[in-house]
């Protein structure tokens, strides 16, 4: 029996890219069905047909599950137009990987890369509350009715957040003043949403690092280092999804 699905909707699912990027992809003569190029809103049988992203077959691809300790400098994406040094390029992957969500460019801390693309959307779905902690550094000190508000739940410019759990770490004293360490639990995934979190109550962003993405944690890696996943982390990872997604419903 004939399966079609949607391109688009097929790189998405086989981790390429998302939808939106996929359709990019498509627009720009990068995909082809069969050796051909791809247009736009034409659906493929993944079992009968051959398709690839610049000449490459994604249809036997092995999957693979990387983690990386992201450096500053280097953008959140498998391909940037801008030229600059990409997170996809800090993985030594046998095939193409995508980053399960994003950290902006200055910041640090762990990475989930994949081709797996029905983990990647389980993972990044609102619903599945994936944990997600953070060590944050501020200028000056935070007020207890600050750090009350982002525990309860901010107002962003696309409504308000979940509550955050907040741990004061320490104040430094510094030339400049002192600076204040934060630790932040969220399990949403909002772009740039603890920056955003910390500038409506105030606080601009010094630094921010990513410690644990679940029950992984960059124990042991040191920053720009990548190592692939064992067998049980990604087991880890699908049953923290599949159970989040229970206890939503």
């Amino acid at each position: 029996m004939t399966s079609l699905i949607r391109l688009q909707k097929y790189l998405a699912q086989a981790g390429v890219a998302s939808r939106r990027h996929s359709e990019e992809l498509i627009q720009g003569g990068r995909v082809t069905v069969d050796g051909e190029v791809a247009t736009l809103g034409m659906s493929v049988d993944p079992e009968e047909q051959r398709v690839a992203v610049d000449g490459r077959d994604i249809l036997a691809e092995t999957k693979e599950y990387w983690v990386l300790n992201k450096p500053r400098g280097i953008v959140s994406t498998a391909f940037d137009p801008q030229g600059r040094p990409t997170v996809v390029e800090a993985v030594p992957s046998r095939g193409r990987v995508f980053p399960v969500g994003r950290l902006d460019l200055n910041s640090t801390g762990l990475l989930v890369l994949t081709n797996d693309g029905e983990l990647t959307a389980q993972l990044l779905h609102p619903r599945f509350h994936v944990e997600k902690e953070y060590e944050v550094s501020i200028r000056g000190l935070i007020k207890p009715g600050d750090v009350a508000r982002l525990r309860s739940g901010v107002e962003l410019e696309d409504g308000w957040t979940a509550p955050a759990r907040v741990d004061l770490v320490e104040v430094a004293r510094t030339g400049k003043g002192p600076v204040t360490r934060l630790r932040m639990v969220i399990h949403e995934g909002r772009k740039r949403q603890i920056r955003r979190m910390m500038e409506s109550v105030g606080h601009p962003v010094l630094s921010l690092h990513r410690h644990r993405f679940d029950g992984l944690t960059d124990a042991g890696l040191s920053v720009g280092q990548a190592r692939r996943l064992s067998n049980a982390e990604v087991e880890g990872l699908r049953r923290a999804a599949e159970g989040s997604a229970k206890e939503s419903r």
